[in-house]
């Protein structure tokens, strides 16, 4: 555990990502396999179910701290994140843990969880006197449940190619899906030998970025391919030695969740792996989101609930045939693949509407177009037809691993906007803990304000630390640890889509919101209605 809380305080305490690359890679090569495994665990973003309840935390730091509960709200509030108040909160100790990462984790933190109270209270407080500040924090954030070592899976992925010597490629495919942290399992992470695969693992997801100049800066438009982007959940369908394995894009197994899908998928050629976007589909086009939302959220999928939201699988690359990595094929060949895959029959005069192997099973259509020019018309006509805009795609490209700049890009339509009203607040969390940076806006009905949207995303640090201050001197009520502020400032808020909603007081959801800029030139009478909000719903 100290040479873990070690490396923790070393990534917090560097920006650079080949630092980080250095510290981990480092880290990885001194400690046992058995802690290495947990250690990736938790750098991948992998975390435990909060072990301890949140209300026992505060009670024992109060008894233990002597402050009172009032003074620990503001610490918290200042500080921003619950398990960094407490490890501040408790009186220092000297002294440093004993004990391995994994005895940590699987002797001393997992078994808290199925303790009585009494017996929570007693290990705890035990493990609080035996470890250093740093440790505490540490521990306590994995209590919590909000460890983050502030380092992404392809920093890890990375530090892991450095260790072992073996492509990233074949290391980040080992991390997906579902592993347990043992020894067993890192041993195999890192073993030379990467022909080996478990059935039901899907492959790494390749991300776009968003397009950051004119089109035309990416090159001939003769070289790239274009297709809709849709708005659903991205996944990886599998099937495998007579089995069918759905994935989604946060490496969660959701098979269970698509039983029309999981019948369709019996149809396709054993060794199968494709990527593509589930979408709740009627009638020739796709429902709202929140449709989709419903089929996300429950366990057992009713009949009713199949009936009312009944989904697709829109797809439009091949990862894998007959049991064959085709990745590092180029994308036109690796869509023509899954054309023939999907479309048995189909030739360019009777395209994919015939001989489709199942209508759960979509081929995304390709957007055909000349000219830089005649794809952005065919852009304009995004919002109609239920889509984001458009995804580009090199047709000699590969599909790469993680994120990368230069292949694929995401080329979406302008976002919804309204200028709105900032009317709560409240603070961050981590390094954002002493800022009022959650945002709530609102529009008006009649003479009154509606909150409509919560952001927190768009200013500059500059802007933060300003705005901050504005809320500071102009709180009207605290409810507990959101502040009412005086209607005076106006931002222009961005989102992807809308719809009408029973569950909100506006009457609508908004999807992904965020702030785009601050209207300094406008005053709050200026700022919209939320009739023009609703006439945006389609």
């Amino acid at each position: 555990m100290r040479e873990f809380s070690k490396l923790f305080m070393a990534l917090d305490e560097t920006t650079k990502t080949s630092e980080k690359t250095k510290i981990m890679a480092e880290y990885l090569r001194r400690v046992p396999p058995e802690d290495a495994a947990w250690a990736v665990f938790f750098m991948t973003g992998r975390k435990m179910r909060q072990l301890v309840p949140r209300a026992r935390l505060w009670q024992w730091t109060l008894e233990l701290s002597g402050i009172s509960p009032w003074l620990f709200q503001e610490c918290y509030e200042a500080v921003g994140d619950l398990a960094e108040t407490i490890a501040l909160l408790l009186p220092s100790v000297s002294t440093s843990s004993e004990g391995s990462l994994k005895q940590w984790v699987e002797e001393r933190l997992i078994p808290l969880r199925s303790m009585d109270e009494a017996s929570q209270k007693e290990n705890l407080l035990l493990a609080w006197r035996s470890v250093s500040d740093a440790e505490r924090l540490v521990i306590n954030k994995m209590i919590t449940g909000d460890l983050r070592l502030g380092v992404s899976q392809q920093l890890v992925v990375k530090a892991l190619a450095e260790v072992s010597g073996i492509d990233e490629a074949s290391i980040a495919h080992r991390l997906m899906g579902e592993w347990q942290p043992t020894a067993d399992f890192f041993a195999k992470l890192v073993h030379k030998d990467t022909a080996d695969t478990d059935i039901s693992k899907p492959y790494p997801f390749y991300l776009a970025y968003p397009l950051e100049s004119a089109v035309e800066s990416i090159g001939a438009k003769s070289d790239w391919c274009a297709e809709w982007k849709w708005d659903g959940i991205r996944s990886q369908v599998l099937r495998r030695m007579g089995q069918t394995f759905i994935w989604s894009r946060g490496e969660e197994l959701v098979t269970h969740r698509f039983p029309e899908l999981t019948d369709a998928c019996e149809l396709l050629p054993d060794g199968t792996a494709i990527d593509g976007e589930i979408l709740a589909w009627r009638d020739a086009e796709v429902l709202p989101f929140n449709d989709l939302q419903k089929r996300i959220t429950r366990k057992t999928v009713s009949k009713k609930l199949l009936e009312e939201a009944p989904v697709v699988l829109m797809a439009y690359d091949l990862l894998e045939k007959d049991g064959v990595d085709i990745r590092s094929l180029p994308f036109a060949e690796r869509r023509k693949m899954l054309e023939q895959i999907l479309t048995p029959g189909a030739t360019d005069e009777l395209p994919s509407c015939r001989g489709t192997l199942s209508p759960a099973l979509r081929v995304s259509p390709m957007v055909q177009a000349q000219s830089w020019e005649e794809l952005a018309i065919q852009r304009s006509q995004s919002r109609s037809l239920k889509v984001e805009g458009l995804m580009l795609k090199r047709a000699d490209s590969k599909y790469g691993v993680g994120r990368r700049k230069g292949d694929w890009w995401k080329w979406k339509v302008d976002p919804y906007s309204v200028d709105a009203v900032l009317m709560y607040a409240q603070k961050g969390h981590g390094k954002r803990g002493g800022l009022y940076t959650d945002y709530t806006f609102g529009l008006w009905r009649g003479g009154d304000l509606v909150p409509v949207a919560k952001a927190y995303s768009g200013l500059t640090d500059a802007e933060i630390k300003e705005v901050d201050s504005f809320i500071r001197k102009n709180t009207v009520e605290k409810f507990g640890p959101v502040r009412t502020v005086k209607p005076q400032l106006v931002f222009e808020i961005g989102f992807e889509g809308i719809q009408r909603s029973t569950r909100h007081k506006s009457g609508v959801a908004v999807r992904f919101p965020r702030i785009l800029r601050w209207r300094l030139d406008k005053k709050i009478d200026e700022a919209d209605s939320l009739d023009r909000l609703l006439a945006l719903v389609t």
